[in-house]
């Protein structure tokens, strides 16, 4: 859809983006390194998956901004679902990815935004609050812009899986399968390190990691990461090599070279 887009709806689009961004921020940031309550998702003893007000708050002040900027564009958002729309358009919200890490302290949390039409994420951002680190991608732009000012995003050049470094959220994985599928990477790899949530995808559009394994994620976890990725030169799928913004097995590589060895591991299982 992006060919039939006009220049004045890709800049309304990505300035919607940055709004949404923006009117996060400061309520993820009340709350942060603070005493907050959390809830429990999964209920007891279905493991552990929390959210807190900090999570509602951020997402009410996005639909906010959209319900004013842009109402007849859907929306699906992690802590409120799915609201209809009728432009053929959806921003997709994850108003705090990562809130374990959040709940914990660890500045490797984000804020999480795209907008997609049937066939995937258009634009999206990456936001980290605390560190005031966004990225960007889409619409013929991909960069950073944070404390150090703004810089392009480009993925690692190729080079062989044996030297690549490897992320994954959590050691675990999923499913015992899918754990014995990372861990083939992993073993593959150079380097593997765990615990970054949507940062490690970002680290893949800074050119400072070669992949990002990971199982068990819904669209609002991965079509933000993928639009910033993609307009990095990398490329987003699923464990088939098929497309990866509804969730499940998805495969983050910063060029196709990478991403066709780590696929070879994983296809299949």
């Amino acid at each position: 859809m992006t060919g039939t887009l006009s220049d004045d709806l890709m800049r309304d689009l990505a300035a919607t983006a940055h709004a949404l961004a923006d009117a996060a921020r400061p309520e993820t940031l009340r709350h942060f390194r603070q005493t907050i309550a959390t809830d429990d998702k999964t209920g007891a003893g279905a493991g552990f998956d929390p959210v807190t007000e900090a999570d509602r708050a951020s997402e009410r002040a996005m639909r906010e901004v959209l319900a004013a900027r842009r109402p007849d564009d859907a929306i699906l958002g992690e802590e409120y679902g799915a609201t209809p729309g009728s432009s053929g358009l959806t921003w997709v919200l994850d108003p705090i990815d990562g809130t374990r890490a959040y709940i914990s302290g660890m500045p490797t949390w984000g804020v999480l935004v795209s907008v997609c039409d049937a066939t995937g994420p258009l634009f999206g951002l990456i936001d980290q609050p605390y560190i005031g680190e966004r990225f960007e991608g889409g619409f013929g732009t991909a960069r950073l812009m944070g404390p150090r000012g703004e810089m392009p995003l480009r993925g690692r050049a190729a080079r062989p899986l044996a030297e690549a470094t490897v992320m994954t959220t959590f050691p675990e994985v999923g499913t015992p399968a899918e754990r014995a599928g990372f861990e083939a990477v992993s073993r593959a790899a150079r380097l593997t390190r765990y615990g970054m949530d949507c940062y490690a995808y970002a680290l893949v559009a800074m050119g400072q990691v070669d992949l990002v394994v990971e199982a068990g994620l819904n669209s609002y976890d991965v079509c933000g990461p993928i639009a910033v990725i993609e307009a990095a030169g990398g490329i987003v799928t699923d464990w088939e090599g098929r497309p990866a913004h509804e969730g499940g097995r998805v495969l983050a590589a910063a060029n196709p070279r990478i991403h066709a060895e780590a696929l070879a591991l994983l296809k299949g299982r």
